[in-house]
């Protein structure tokens, strides 16, 4: 009986222990993922704003965090199909965000080169030169 008594304890304490690990917060997700991104360790640091996303689906954080998942999978890691998700996900939970509009701009314009962008077309058009800055006209 003693023994059981003792295993049962120990089973107890056991529990406690591990129940009573410290929940990382929002914000401290929030912050490392920010960190990451200032050591120029983009991976990190979408894990770290996804955990923010997952963690905390309604929290404070979680649109901004959710927006940076795609923004960094874009214009950093190159990962355009995982960046469409976040951000195709982003505009459809937040559609009145105010990053809504930058995430539908950054849909319209990813993986496009310079040359492609619309506003530079316009800009050519508009000065007659072309994306390199000369002039349309004739050589001379």
């Amino acid at each position: 009986m003693r023994r059981l008594i003792g295993s049962l304890t120990l089973v107890m304490l056991l529990l406690a222990a591990f129940g009573c690990e410290k929940k990382v917060s929002e914000k401290e997700y929030f912050d490392m993922a920010q960190q990451y991104m200032e050591q120029h360790n983009y991976e990190k640091a979408v894990e770290y704003f996804q955990k923010v996303y997952n963690d905390y689906p309604n929290g404070l954080l979680s649109s901004k965090a959710l927006f940076m998942t795609g923004f960094i999978n874009a214009n950093y890691l190159q990962d355009f199909e995982k960046a469409r998700e976040s951000y195709s996900l982003f505009i459809e939970k937040y559609p009145d965000h105010e990053l809504a509009k930058d995430a539908k701009f950054e849909l319209d314009l990813m993986g496009k080169s310079p040359d492609e962008l619309p506003f530079m077309k316009e800009l050519e058009d508009q000065t007659g030169a072309d994306s390199t800055g000369q002039s349309g006209g004739a050589a001379q």
